[in-house]
């Protein structure tokens, strides 16, 4: 059983988000500080993992005419859209101590989305020769990361209330005639992202072995540093 940091950080700039695990990817993997998990979401952004196919970019402009960046990141995956409306998790684990077992961990991930989307009665599954989360109506969560000494970064995107129109720019993870789905669009009634939080970390914090967690809420100092809310035990 393991500490952890759950941080919510709500609206958070991709780059802004980058530099922050940067951070607690080296203080995790010194030890100096334990693992963490940080929840947010992103303003609108295209991101390239290591291995994507260009051609998979359709277009930057969105619905609206306004141009989307496009960035490439070191995350493992294809391209992938990021926007309002959608549960960003990027987990800061040590695989050291968790068996050094990358397929483990992705495996874990795509589970505990699985389960939380249980929770609202939502039936999931996982593709065969695929990383991610489907339903019957699309695929609901991607998951992309990146490991280096056997530490984490990056992490899974999970479509709450996300405006779908935005995955239209791009062939999802590189997968041709890829629908995309809305935990909103399958209920068929408004969902927040808040709303869905606590339910995704109850079920991350099974499956990690999480022995005390502290909660921190939104504001992280120019250090990277947060203000504790609660543990709990």
């Amino acid at each position: 059983m393991l500490d952890m940091d759950f941080i919510n950080l709500g609206r958070t700039n991709y780059q802004d988000a980058l530099e922050i695990q940067e951070y607690r990817h080296h203080q995790v993997s010194t030890g100096v500080l334990p693992e963490a998990i940080y929840f947010l979401e992103h303003p609108h952004i295209l991101t390239m993992g290591r291995r994507t196919n260009p051609e998979n970019c359709l277009n930057t402009n969105g619905p609206d005419g306004t141009s989307i960046e496009l960035v490439r990141t070191n995350r493992g995956g294809d391209i992938t859209y990021h926007g309002p409306g959608q549960l960003i998790g990027y987990p800061i684990l040590d695989l050291r101590r968790r068996g050094n077992d990358l397929h483990l961990y992705l495996r874990n991930l795509e589970n505990c989305l699985m389960e939380a989307l249980s929770d609202f009665n939502v039936e999931s599954f996982k593709r065969r020769g695929f990383t991610g989360v489907w339903t019957s109506k699309g695929k609901i969560a991607s998951i992309g990361i990146g490991v280096r000494r056997w530490t984490t970064m990056h992490g899974f995107a999970l479509n709450i209330c996300t405006d779908l129109r935005y995955f239209d720019l791009i062939r999802p993870c590189g997968i041709s005639d890829c629908k995309m789905v809305s935990l909103t669009e399958i209920l068929g009634h408004p969902l927040t992202v808040a709303r869905f939080i606590p339910i995704v970390q109850q079920h991350l914090r099974a499956t990690l072995q999480c022995k005390h967690v502290i909660q921190h809420q939104n504001q992280v100092s120019s250090s990277f540093l947060t203000t504790p809310l609660k543990q709990t035990a």
